[in-house]
């Protein structure tokens, strides 16, 4: 599968085992190793039942696992170190073994620096290494990949008073700045990819002006990550439970990628791989050349929408 290209979009995604080439998107399913994440808490929170989900989706095609040991959910609690610790441990010391990349979504220093001492290839924060001693840690190994999300406030907070003004031109100015700090601490370009978020402290509306306006992003020179499975902004516009967003969430995936995303982050790693056959069986075809990156949907109803719905994860 071919993504979008353009002259600034890096071809790769070094991280600390694996070059990931991204000329095609790559999918990353999620593991939540927790009791209250929004849409699987407590299926997988124990570590058999964790591994067993990583084994499915690497067998549907997962090309990145992504293990969670803290919901950030709207509203959420903080872990402690130590249970965080303890639910993702065990995890990545089994799953680096599984013959694909592993990132682990963490803003916790101490746990960053205990998975890539395991093994893992990726560090995936939705604070974008603004705690201190995060940047550090992930500047101090030689390879690791990292993502970097734009959140606004925080995990508590973020919904009850959401983003305003030009959220596309906040969400780049907070992203680039984050992605200098990085690259000024001895990190590679190639071995950073940006997020803007959906569903982190900005209302429905929000959200979608970001997906519709992404391919505008590609310019700074980074690959994106496109991360809209089952988020509440979805529900909002669909009127799906949160168990029921298959399909909404595979849509998500395809325009995002139509507009230049690099990697998907899912729950439905099978759903998503079919859709994005489908979409590929049409940017193959000459028709298309020239022609993936849509503009944004002017008049769409999404425009109507300033009820803030979050994400969270």
């Amino acid at each position: 599968m071919t993504a979008p290209t353009t002259s600034f979009a890096p071809a790769l995604w070094r991280t600390a085992r694996f070059d990931l080439a991204l000329q095609t998107p790559r999918i990353m399913g999620i593991v939540n190793v927790t009791p209250d994440s929004f849409s699987d808490g407590g299926l997988h929170a124990d570590t058999r039942a964790a591994l067993a989900h990583c084994e499915r989706l690497v067998a549907d095609g997962a090309h990145i696992l992504d293990i969670g040991g803290e919901s950030t959910r709207p509203g959420s609690p903080a872990v402690a170190l130590e249970e965080e610790l303890a639910r993702v441990v065990p995890v990545v010391r089994e799953a680096v073994k599984l013959g694909v990349a592993v990132s682990v979504d963490t803003y916790k220093p101490e746990v960053m620096q205990a998975v890539l001492d395991l093994g893992a290839d990726i560090i995936n924060d939705v604070w974008a290494l603004r705690r201190p001693g995060a940047q550090e840690a992930v500047a101090r190994h030689p390879r690791c990949g990292v993502c970097l999300m734009h959140m606004h406030r925080d995990p508590q907070t973020m919904q009850t008073t959401p983003m305003v003004g030009d959220v596309v031109a906040q969400v780049r100015a907070f992203l680039q700045a984050r992605a200098d700090a990085l690259g000024a601490a001895g990190v590679a370009r190639e071995r950073i990819v940006l997020d803007v978020g959906p569903g982190f402290g900005k209302t429905v509306a929000q959200n979608f002006a970001l997906l519709a306006s992404q391919g505008e992003l590609l310019d700074m020179g980074f690959a994106w990550l496109a991360a809209w499975s089952r988020k509440s902004s979805l529900g909002a516009v669909t009127g799906l439970p949160v168990d029921e967003r298959e399909v909404p969430s595979a849509v998500a995936a395809v325009l995002a990628v139509e507009r230049g995303a690099r990697v998907v982050r899912v729950h439905d790693v099978a759903a998503t791989k079919a859709a994005l056959a489908v979409w590929q069986a049409m940017a193959d075809t000459p028709q298309a050349a020239g022609s993936l990156i849509l503009p944004p949907f002017h008049g769409h109803p999404y425009k109507r929408l300033t009820i803030a719905i979050g994400g969270g994860r």
